[in-house]
């Protein structure tokens, strides 16, 4: 019988697509990261259906659409995600006799939910204050006395920047990695394991070693963009808040945000470094037979379009990486890119069948033929959306292949299309443009079926309908389950 594979998740939060060398960055350095991309298969037009941290793994966790999962955002009408899913990636897993551990960020609440995990050891970035999680209580027992993880000064979703304020080893990027080491050094070889390596970075706030600021800092960096439609987000009374949603900044300001940034995603990737390096030097059959995935949550708009943070359908926010690595040990052929839409839920039924094991019934669909280069019947579009967070202007629902992106605004009444392979950073709307009409009826429709389906007021005769500030999307799932099978 052929051993089971390990498979390491590793997810970043709110890492966009496009900072990274592999999705044609030029500055920001992620060797590790691309040399994953270079062995595996790089997802040209991966995206996150619901473009924030709770949403986004729940649908992650569970293969489900966010309609099913029942999370339709963090904001109005919305909960966090629920404990009691009938399949879970980690509880299939756990239950076809895989060893189960979680590092890092899990946003499940209560705190040390299972979601099908067999361990757990936690950074949730200082967001569950009345319970200590374990970064925090490590830090308190090595950190120099009367030194906290928060002294940096910068807030959580802070659009501000420095370096870190302490040692690099404290960083809670370094104690991810050296936490998810240990789980490999004492796991029980017995059995095939998962390890999901979960960085609560390149989240604000943007506070890297002091090294990996400096070195962009002192750089060129790629400047925000602006598109013919975003002068409604240069609100000069917005942007005065550290936690402004929008706003134009200086050039100064969004450079040092964006140092900042790219630190934080630059040091993820030298903690990935140590995890090859460790597993090629100490544990080289093992790494031969291990599937490496790598993904985010969302992405962070970082000042382009006037917008700073998530829960937008625009590249910034919508976009993520998602790479994936199949064992040495198989011997496949892969193909090196692919250019299909795919989203979060089809990780987990990718796991599962690379894992062996058998895949319920979900919304996800398999990975493995695309990797492969096979025929296959593939979607046409995937359905995103987020429910009012910030405002209710920005309360939106989109549309995309990659190659065309559709989106509504339903609180203010607005449409944009964007032809993303002329305008990849959407700086133009089309929604007026004459030689669209046809191709923005057909982008229309695919939204208007999706909603109708909902019979939840959206729609009218197949139309678009505008709704009240006062309005609540709220799946029908929220407080049940979604039963598949």
């Amino acid at each position: 019988m052929t051993k089971k594979p390990n498979i390491i998740l590793i997810c970043c939060d709110q890492l966009r697509a496009d900072a990274l060398g592999a999705y044609g960055n030029k500055i920001c350095e992620t060797p590790h990261i691309d040399s994953l991309a270079s062995e595996g298969t790089l997802f040209e037009n991966a995206f996150t259906a619901v473009p924030s941290c709770v949403p986004a793994r729940a649908t992650l966790w569970t293969g489900l659409n966010q309609w099913h999962t029942g999370v339709l955002g963090m904001g109005v009408g919305q909960k966090g995600i629920p404990c009691d899913f009938p399949h879970t990636m980690a509880g299939e897993l756990t239950a076809d006799g895989y060893e189960t551990r979680l590092v890092g960020k899990s946003h499940f609440s209560p705190l040390r939910t299972p979601m099908g995990f067999e361990k757990q050891e936690l950074d949730e970035s200082g967001r569950m204050m009345d319970q200590e999680d374990n970064y925090r209580k490590w830090f308190r027992e090595n950190a120099p006395s009367f030194v906290t993880p928060d002294d940096h000064g910068v807030g959580w979703n802070a659009h501000l920047s420095r370096p870190w304020h302490t040692e690099e080893y404290l960083h809670p990027t370094a104690w991810t990695m050296t936490t998810a080491l240990e789980a490999l050094k004492t796991r029980d070889r017995t059995k095939p394991m998962f390890l999901n390596i979960s960085f609560a970075r390149p989240h604000s706030p943007y506070v890297p070693p002091k090294h990996y600021f400096d070195y962009y800092y002192n750089k060129e960096l790629p400047e925000a963009v602006c598109g013919d439609w975003a002068d409604v987000h240069d609100n000069p009374k917005d942007a005065k808040s550290t936690e402004a949603w929008r706003g134009n900044m200086t050039k100064e300001h969004i450079h040092k945000a964006r140092a900042g940034y790219y630190g934080e995603v630059s040091f993820i990737d030298t903690q990935i470094g140590r995890l090859i390096n460790w597993m090629k030097k100490y544990d080289g059959q093992e790494y031969k037979n291990t599937c490496f995935i790598f993904t985010s949550d969302h992405g962070d708009m970082l000042g382009d379009h006037n917008l700073w943070r998530k829960t937008y359908a625009y590249q910034g926010s919508a976009k993520i990486p998602m790479i994936v690595m199949l064992p040495h040990s198989f011997n496949q052929h892969v193909e090196g890119t692919v250019d299909n839409v795919v989203e979060l839920r089809d990780i987990m039924p990718t796991v599962l069948n690379i894992a062996g094991t058998k895949i319920p019934s979900m919304d996800g669909e398999d990975l493995r033929p695309l990797i492969k280069g096979e025929p296959v019947s593939w979607r046409a579009y995937i359905h995103g959306e987020h429910c009012q967070c910030y405002s209710y202007e920005q309360e939106m629902h989109y549309v995309t292949d990659g190659k065309y992106k559709f989106i509504w605004l339903p609180k203010i009444g607005v449409e944009q299309f964007f032809d993303l392979t002329k305008d990849p950073s959407e700086c133009r709307n089309l929604i007026d443009a004459q030689d669209y009409k046809d191709t923005i009826s057909i982008w229309r429709n695919y939204l208007v079926d999706e909603l109708a389906a909902r019979d939840d007021g959206l729609t009218d005769n197949g139309r678009l309908v505008q709704q009240e500030k006062s309005y609540e999307p709220i799946s029908p799932y929220r407080d049940k389950r979604y039963i598949t099978d």
